[in-house]
């Protein structure tokens, strides 16, 4: 575990173009939750994107829907790839775990990228969370259906995932002065994620 756990930022790296390639050409099965976040955000939000990835579709969307684009990935490919599709929105190579752009953004997406993180670090995150948070902003992020590990694969190479459980979440949100306004478990029908959405002070 410890080992696929350490290599999550090299593992994407390893695979930027492939997984890239497979998220593009994939049925975009998690839209609905994307645009459930959308859906609280104000016309011209600033979204700060944590696990950009190459930015599609999910950043692609959200700056066709007219949202100004701040996205973070520690894999060098991913983000150029994000540059070269949406140049006029900001795309940094740094590590979700430490990043502190002393700036405060309406929305927060953590997805599909959060819960690639060790346990400490994911309760870490929750200051990042809240030092990056306008009043009011919409925090989103995904994670697993209950406390444990499991390392599964992309393309014959380990992927480590992890996840607290509901309970800790709701405590973690609560201690940087977020209200929860809905934790949705496993709905297949519309991609079989497991997802916080929750709103700061």
């Amino acid at each position: 575990m410890e080992d696929a756990a350490s290599q999550i930022v090299d593992h994407y790296e390893r695979h930027a173009l492939s997984w890239d390639a497979d998220r593009r050409f994939a049925v975009w099965s998690d839209r609905p939750f994307i645009e459930r976040f959308l859906g609280f955000l104000p016309p011209q939000a600033m979204i700060l994107d944590l696990g950009c990835g190459g930015g599609s579709p999910v950043a692609l969307h959200m700056a066709g829907q007219g949202l100004r684009i701040t996205g973070v990935d520690s894999s060098p490919t991913l983000i150029s790839l994000a540059r070269t599709r949406m140049p006029d929105h900001a795309w940094i190579l740094h590590d979700m775990r430490s990043v502190s752009l002393g700036r405060k953004f309406d929305g927060i997406l953590a997805w599909d990228s959060f819960f690639h993180l060790r346990y400490a670090d994911q309760r870490r995150m929750f200051g990042i969370f809240a030092a990056h948070a306008a009043p009011s902003a919409v925090l989103m992020f995904n994670a697993g259906p209950g406390h444990g590990e499991v390392v599964g694969d992309y393309r014959n190479d380990p992927l480590y995932h992890a996840s607290l459980d509901a309970e800790e979440y709701e405590a973690l949100l609560s201690e940087v002065g977020f209200t929860l306004i809905e934790h949705s478990v496993n709905d297949f029908a519309t991609g079989g994620r497991i997802f916080w959405l929750a709103r700061a002070p």
